[in-house]
């Protein structure tokens, strides 16, 4: 128990022992995801999937925890999990190397998890995500738009419907509504107004439109803090809903 004294001494024996036998899935293991992952196993989180498709490349080392010159071109989930279990051996780790659609989204839920973590960037898998979540009573938190912000004082916690600008949380609502969809999503923003495109290739480069212009810049700063604060609700919501 030495590993989580800290933990301890702050939220309790009985506390702790919650988050030891609680489970999560995280969807997205980049910026945002990385920093998320960390701080929950490091909390003492009993057992967590991390789900994603890509490798990384160079341009993750920017703000990406597992992005290192020796990890290039491997799958990010195997090195979040070989990450994870150095953390703590003891935690359940399910790496899935799969994209998050609506084919795949039963397969990456179908161990029931806990609380589900959002950390995708693009509209079209969040919304399948979101949505079968929502409809299958799922605990969710999920990450909006990190790019394009330079102040980690502006990121907040809110509900999604409530938000303010921020680009990726208007198309969300805007999709979501459609669905039937009004509530019951807590997320993380940013209130800060984003820096660089305008509107309509912010709308682009989200929905995948417009592959020109689709890569965002983003500071490891700000998407740190989107992540630990992802992980921050989850751990609160598990410890608090008994």
């Amino acid at each position: 128990m030495e590993r989580f004294s800290r933990t301890e001494k702050l939220i309790g024996q009985a506390k702790l022992e919650i988050l030891q036998e609680s489970s999560v899935t995280l969807v997205g293991a980049g910026a945002v995801g990385s920093f998320a992952a960390e701080a929950l196993v490091r909390s003492g989180i009993g057992s967590i999937t991390i789900v994603d498709f890509d490798v990384i490349s160079l341009s993750n080392i920017n703000r990406q925890l597992y992005a290192l010159e020796s990890t290039l071109g491997r799958p990010k989930t195997k090195v979040a999990a070989e990450r994870l279990l150095d953390i703590n051996p003891s935690c359940k780790v399910k790496p899935l190397n799969i994209q998050a659609v609506e084919e795949t989204i039963p397969e990456i839920l179908a161990d029931e998890p806990d609380i589900l973590i959002d950390a995708i960037d693009t509209v079209n898998p969040k919304l399948e995500l979101l949505s079968y979540a929502v409809n299958n009573g799922i605990p969710v938190i999920s990450s909006m738009g990190a790019a394009r912000r330079f102040d980690p004082t502006s990121v907040k916690t809110g509900d999604l419907f409530k938000t303010a600008h921020c680009p990726l949380a208007r198309l969300m609502r805007k999709y979501l509504r459609r669905r039937g969809i009004k509530s019951g999503i807590m997320c993380v923003y940013s209130d800060e107004t984003p820096h660089g495109p305008k509107k309509g290739e912010i709308d682009n480069d989200l929905t995948g439109a417009n592959h020109s212009t689709k890569i965002l810049g983003s500071l490891p700063t700000v998407t740190g803090i989107f992540g630990l604060m992802l992980a921050d609700a989850a751990i609160k919501f598990l410890i608090e809903k008994t």
